[in-house]
């Protein structure tokens, strides 16, 4: 690229910069603009101490001046023709002394490089202030600067060929006045037969030059494609993948528009400049002439770089999801759903002339059983500018639905590969035709694969196998991924994992990662190197695999526990064991939240008390489900939490590590009670928890518990019977039962209501009461 070029694209403060220069009158901006090609490459420094080379330049800016004037005239630009016969005189002043001149030269060009030096350094110091994230705006900035390069170039050659057309219709038109008033003999010594002779070689070098100038645009061209469809592109569909299983990644195409358009206009422009290189060859030609020879080769060319550049610029926009289902690319049949292409070339012309037609699984395996679709709704739209808010030119499919093909035993297939429902992935295929400017070029998009099921308790399983493929693999046409699925390393699952709380606004940190790789590969000095299979994670025969534990947490934080967990209320992912360890080193009423261990979807929360042998316990409450969610808030539960004493408390004062309880919480906190109360909508009294030493009682709001008789040895046998498996292994638990409501009859006959058991081992009477 130029030095002007680069000028040409500095940010607005180096602009001001270049035009602060250039409000000298000894280098007017419009000469060093229209002659900037030939001004960068002369040797003015060392013209300033040649008298000889100085004049010779001289000479050649008038010369120079002289032919860009002509140019003007050609152009009727009355305006600049006015300017450049000014700037002509003025430049004539130099004729006495041109080394004057050369020295006005070599100063502004180093006065210019001093400010791309600044704008570099600028950058440069631009980019150590940022983040790794912010890496692919400089990737932008560069991908900017060579499109406008390119456009600059086809700029250029689009004012050679008006030079080269006017050269030879100039040449034309006097080698025919010639033709027409010379002697019918000829004369060996005729001057004018050696003057048009240099005018054809002139012509023939004009040729070559031009045919050259196209081979070097078309090489930055070819470089620019490469860039956007094999990097760009490719970097863009792994970012969508990776956006579909939840990873904050930009899928914005606006900007890959842009560039596919200017690449495309720029092609385009190439195919006009070829087209008129015939045109002139046609009118004129002879022996050796270079446009014969050289036109084919740059039109195929040309040809194929846009057919690359076209076949990559259609895309699946967004791919296909159900409403309200776990995620994308998860569908049921006889379920809508939406999807929608774009192309990336936007020519207005093209409005509404292109339609795109979808199937299903034209090149499906041939594994047995494997099912097939019909793709059923409106399968054929056409490509426009109305549908999206930027004017992009989109295709949205609004509502289709898939239907199983009837089959007698399945598909048939050679392949003894066996994969279940939740494993078959399929591929949604759409096609178009670019036609334009007589260029037609087919187009394919595909979406990403696909898991179809039948029945909405396949879900789980299914938007498993979709977190694995996207998770690892990157041959998005891959449909038997599943027959041989390979192991994801502890940090790609790790950094998935994360991703699934990203709905909140908050993933999981190192210390949450670790507790979950401790579960899977057990305590490990480090995790870097263990990795996880395809069947670990979620195709063990035992129904409670890590998947299903680890989902059902994530949709009893996103459906109850969301803003709590973004608020960093929720410590969440810790082991017991690492629990009590932080506990006992607080001060007594310290508690913090986690997640159940073995009991799938629950919550619990556990805190210090001192002991009557002055030592710290650690009491944990039994967790928590989505049942009991359901009915009162989580925040609501901590608030009102209480152990019957003689004198009813509360042990939860401080959040881990010493937050209060009511600052950490307050702001969700209601006010309600009784009938305005949104989870007590039927009930006049409080929902209470109870759980009895040798009392049990049923406390309405405002009143002081009073001593109650035991359970009876049948209600205490029963309970026995059902030991809660998440604290097994736990000393000094706390254990509690559901919540329950207790009405005015129950509270008159306590027999009635339901009781919570005392174990053993516990330290005190325990009542939880709402």
């Amino acid at each position: 690229m130029s030095q002007w070029e680069r000028l040409m694209q500095l940010p607005a403060a180096f602009t001001q910069q270049l035009h602060g220069l250039y409000d000298r009158e000894a280098l007017p901006m419009e000469v060093r603009h229209y002659l900037a090609a030939w001004i960068e490459s002369q040797q003015w420094q060392r013209a300033t101490v040649d008298y000889n080379l100085a004049m010779v330049l001289f000479q050649a800016l008038l010369e120079n001046l002289d032919i860009q004037y002509s140019r003007f005239v050609q152009d009727k630009s009355v305006l600049m023709q006015h300017n450049f016969r000014r700037y002509k005189q003025n430049f004539q002043s130099y004729l006495e002394n041109p080394q004057c001149l050369a020295n006005t030269f070599a100063w502004f060009l180093e006065k210019e490089k001093g400010i791309l030096e600044n704008a570099d350094l600028a950058e440069q110091v631009q980019d150590l202030q940022v983040e790794h994230g912010c890496v692919e705006t400089s990737t932008q900035r560069d991908l900017d600067r060579r499109m406008a390069g390119l456009k600059y170039d086809v700029q250029c050659m689009e004012h050679t060929m008006v030079c080269l057309e006017e050269q030879q219709d100039e040449f034309d038109f006097k080698y025919q006045t010639y033709l027409k008033e010379a002697p019918t003999t000829s004369n060996a010594a005729d001057p004018l037969q050696a003057k048009f002779q240099f005018l054809i070689n002139k012509l023939n070098d004009s040729r070559k030059n031009t045919l050259y100038g196209l081979h070097k645009l078309l090489d930055r061209a070819e470089e620019l494609i490469d860039a956007l469809v094999n990097k760009e592109m490719v970097q863009w569909q792994r970012r969508q993948q990776k956006s579909c299983i939840g990873a904050p990644e930009r899928v914005d195409l606006d900007q890959l528009e842009k560039w596919f358009t200017c690449a495309a206009e720029c092609l385009f422009q190439v195919c006009e400049f070829l087209s008129k290189l015939e045109e002139l060859a046609g009118k004129l030609s002879y022996d050796n002439d270079p446009l014969k020879s050289n036109k084919p080769f740059l039109q195929r060319r040309t040809i194929k770089l846009l057919t690359d550049l076209l076949k990559s610029s259609f895309v699946v926009e967004n791919q296909p999801s159900m409403p309200q289902g776990k995620g994308p690319l998860v569908l049921r049949t006889g379920v809508q759903f939406p999807v929608k292409t774009r192309l990336l070339v936007k020519f207005p012309e093209l409005n509404h002339s292109m339609k795109v037609t979808i199937s299903m699984d034209r090149d499906a395996p041939q594994i047995k059983g494997y099912r097939h679709f019909n793709v059923l709704g409106t399968t054929s739209k056409d490509l426009n500018m109305s549908e999206n808010g930027n004017g992009g030119m989109v295709a949205e499919f609004r509502h289709l639905t898939l239907k199983e093909q009837k089959s007698n035993g399945g598909g048939k297939g050679t392949s003894d590969i066996s994969l279940s429902v939740t494993e078959e992935l399929h591929i949604l295929y759409f096609n178009t035709t670019f036609k334009l400017k007589g260029l037609s070029v087919g187009l394919q998009a595909t979406s990403l694969p696909v898991v179809i099921i039948s029945n909405s308790s396949q879900q789980q399983s299914a938007w498993a196998s979709v977190l694995w493929f996207n998770m690892l693999s990157q041959d998005t046409k891959d449909v038997t991924f599943f027959a041989n699925s390979p192991a994801a390393t502890w940090p790609q699952f790790g950094e998935m994992l994360s991703w699934q709380f990203l709905f909140a606004e908050r993933g999981l940190n190192d210390a949450q990662l670790e507790m979950i790789a401790h579960r899977l590969f057990g305590k490990q000095q480090s995790y870097e190197n263990f990795s996880i299979t395809w069947s670990k994670f979620s195709k063990e025969n035992s129904p409670e695999t890590f998947w299903v534990w680890f989902d059902s947490i994530v949709v009893m934080v996103e459906t109850y526990l969301k803003n709590l967990w973004r608020d960093g209320l929720i410590m969440g992912f810790v082991t017991k064991c690492k629990e009590k360890m932080l506990l006992k080193k607080k001060q007594q009423g310290t508690f913090l939240i986690r997640f159940s261990e073995s009991v799938i979807g629950g919550i619990t929360f556990s805190w210090v008390e001192i002991g009557t042998n002055g030592d710290p316990e650690v009491k944990t409450i039994q967790p928590f489900t989505k049942k009991d969610l359901s009915q009162i808030p989580f925040h609501e539960i901590v608030r009102h939490f209480l152990i019957l004493k003689e004198v009813p408390q509360n042990p939860l004062l401080y959040l881990y590590p010493d937050i209060p309880k009511d600052e950490a919480f307050g702001k969700y906190y209601a006010n309600k009670n009784g009938n305005d109360s949104p989870y007590l909508k039927y009930i006049k009294t409080s929902l209470v928890f109870v759980l009895k030493g040798d009392t049990l009682a049923a406390v309405p709001d405002g009143e002081v518990p009073q001593p109650m008789n035991g359970l009876s040895e049948e209600d205490a046998g029963q309970l026995r019977d059902s030991p809660d498996p998440d604290l097994d292994n736990c000393h000094d638990p706390l254990l509690c039962d559901h919540p329950i409501s207790i009405s005015e009859e129950d509270l008159l006959y306590p027999s009635n209501a339901n009781h919570f058991f005392d174990s053993d081992i516990f330290v005190d009477e325990l009542h939880s009461v709402l």
